[in-house]
C-alpha cells in the first residue's frame, strides 16, 4: 500500500478516535444524580397516606429534572417497599437503601412505624424526610442529637388540633366531647392541642373517652360518647377504628357533628350503610378537585389522589431542593439540617413551610376543612391555627 493511500485510510480512523475520546470525556462529565431512597408502605396502614406522596413526589422530581434539577444535577428516586412497615422489613429497607448510597432518605407518614428507617438513616449521617409525620417526634426530642437530621413536611400535632379548636369555635360550637385513640403519639397530641385551645378560646369540653386501634374497644368508647350532649365530637383517628367510630354514632341515629384530624381524610373507608354524614376533617390539601390552588387539582387529578396528604410528597422534593440550593449544592446530611432549620415561609405546593430547632415539623400552615356528607367530600373552609398551644 501506498504512503498517500494510507494516510488516506489513517484520517477518518483518527477522526472516529477522536469522537470517542469526546464522547468518553461527556459521558465522564455528566452530573451525578441526587438520589433520593424512598422507603414506603404499599399495602398496609400507612399505604392510603404513602402512596399518594410518592406519586406526586415522583411527578415534582420529573417536572424539577425538566428545568435542569438541582444546580444542574438530576434528581432520582430509589424506593423500597416496607410491606406494612414491619420493623424487620423497614430496617431491611433502610439497609438497601443506605447500600445504595442514596443521598437522602424518606421514609413512611407516622413516626413509630418509620422509626427503624429513621434511626439507621440518621446513624448514617443522611437527611431523613417524611412527607407527612405530624408530631414534635420527627427530629432531636425522639431520636436525639442526631435527630438533627430529621425532618417532616407534615403539620406538628400541637398546630393540627389548634386548627381544629379555632374552626370548631368559629363555627359556633361551644361544647365538646373528646374520643381518644391511645395507639399513636399523633392521635393523642392532636386531641390534647385541641382541648387546650378550644378552652383558651372559651370553649367546654364535656366529655373524654378513650380507645386504641387493634385494641376491639371502639365501640364501647362509642356507646358513651353518644350519650354525652356536645356540639361537637373531636377524635384523631384512622385505620379500621374511624369508620367503627362514625358508623357506630349515626348507628344510634346521633348526628352530632364528628372533627377529626389529617388521619381522617379521604372517603376511601366510607361505609356505605349507614353513609358517613356531617363528618369534618382537616387536611394539607383537597384530594376532590375543589382545592383553591389549581395547581393542587391537576396533580390530584393526574395521580388519582384520595387523600389530601399527597400535596406532602411534592412539597417535600420542593423543601430538599430549595435546601440543597441554599447549601451551595452540598448533599450533606448536617449541612441541608442547619439550612432547614432556618427555614422560614419557604414556598411550596402545600403552602409556605418553617422549621425551627424546635419544631422539625411544619407549623403555620393553612389547613383546608373538608365535610363528608352522604359520602361525598367537599371542600367548607380554610383554618390557620391562631396559637399553638404548648402539651
Amino acid at each position: 500500500m501506498s504512503r498517500k493511500k494510507l494516510a488516506a485510510l489513517l484520517v477518518p480512523l483518527a477522526a472516529l478516535a477522536a469522537v470517542a475520546v469526546v464522547a468518553a470525556s461527556s459521558a465522564s462529565a455528566a452530573p451525578k444524580p441526587i438520589v433520593i431512597g424512598w422507603a414506603f408502605d404499599s399495602k398496609g396502614d400507612m399505604a392510603p397516606f404513602d402512596g399518594p406522596a410518592l406519586a406526586a413526589a415522583q411527578i415534582r422530581v420529573k417536572q424539577q429534572n425538566a428545568k435542569g434539577g438541582v444546580n444542574g444535577r438530576p434528581l432520582k428516586i430509589v424506593t423500597c417497599d416496607t410491606q406494612g412497615n414491619k420493623p424487620k422489613n423497614a430496617k431491611a429497607c433502610a439497609a438497601k437503601l443506605l447500600g445504595q448510597n442514596v443521598d437522602i432518605v424518606f421514609t413512611t407518614c407516622d413516626v413509630e412505624f418509620a422509626a427503624p428507617v429513621v434511626q439507621d438513616s440518621i446513624n448514617a449521617g443522611k437527611l431523613t424526610i417524611a412527607p407527612c409525620i405530624g408530631t414534635d417526634l420527627m427530629g432531636p426530642k425522639r431520636f436525639g442529637a442526631k435527630g438533627r437530621l430529621a425532618f417532616s413536611f407534615g403539620n406538628v400535632a400541637q398546630d393540627e388540633g389548634a386548627a381544629m379548636a379555632d374552626f370548631a369555635y368559629k363555627k359556633g360550637w361551644r361544647t365538646a366531647a373528646i374520643a381518644t385513640n391511645t395507639l399513636l403519639t399523633y392521635f393523642k397530641n392532636v386531641n390534647q392541642a385541641f382541648e387546650k385551645r378550644f378552652t383558651q378560646l372559651g370553649g367546654k369540653v364535656v366529655g373524654k373517652e378513650t380507645y386504641a386501634s387493634f385494641a376491639n374497644n371502639v365501640g364501647a368508647a362509642v356507646g358513651r360518647i353518644a350519650n354525652t350532649k356536645a356540639d361537637v365530637y373531636v377524635t384523631s383517628t384512622a385505620f379500621a377504628e374511624l369508620p367503627a367510630f362514625v358508623s357506630g354514632i349515626r348507628s344510634l341515629d346521633n348526628q352530632t357533628p364528628i372533627l377529626n384530624s389529617w388521619a381522617g381524610d379521604g372517603t376511601y373507608w366510607n361505609t356505605k350503610e349507614p353513609p358517613v354524614t356531617n363528618y369534618y376533617f382537616v387536611t394539607f390539601a383537597s384530594a376532590f378537585g375543589d382545592d383553591p390552588v389549581p395547581a393542587i387539582n391537576t396533580l390530584a387529578k393526574q395521580i388519582k389522589a384520595g387523600t389530601g396528604g399527597f400535596v406532602q410528597g411534592s412539597a417535600a422534593i420542593d423543601g430538599v431542593v430549595t435546601a440543597i440550593k441554599r447549601s451551595g449544592g452540598s448533599t450533606d446530611g448536617a449541612t441541608l439540617a442547619t439550612t432547614m432549620e432556618k427555614f422560614k415561609n419557604v414556598p411550596t405546593l402545600s403552602g409556605l413551610v418553617s422549621f425551627s430547632p424546635t419544631f422539625h415539623t411544619v407549623f403555620g400552615r393553612q389547613y383546608r376543612v373538608m365535610r363528608i356528607q352522604n359520602n361525598v367530600a367537599k371542600r367548607v373552609g380554610l383554618i390557620k391555627a391562631g396559637a399553638i398551644p404548648k402539651i
